[in-house]
């Protein structure tokens, strides 16, 4: 029986909450990954930063389990440069 780990990731770029069902061996640079595909987001996912709880998952090698990602749990995808506001 293979486990799986619901979580909903917001793309900030186009502030739209993704469901994802993910196995808990998914290392979290692939949940990014697949946050901004399913947002559509064109961008490189090195541009881009995923925190949980406010804090940034820096090591995106590691389980979604090793990182600490909980059963619906809440993500944020953001760019990891400001944009200037005009």
């Amino acid at each position: 029986m293979t486990s799986v780990l619901p979580l909903r990731v917001m793309v900030e770029d186009v502030w739209d909450e993704v469901p994802l069902e993910v196995s808990p061996a998914t290392p979290v640079g692939e949940i990014k990954r697949q946050a901004l595909a399913a947002s559509h987001v064109r961008r490189s996912p090195s541009d881009y930063v995923l925190k949980f709880r406010g804090a940034e998952l820096f090591d995106e090698s590691r389980s979604a389990a090793e990182s600490g990602l909980v059963p619906n749990g809440a993500l944020i995808v953001l760019p990891r440069r400001r944009r200037p506001v005009r």
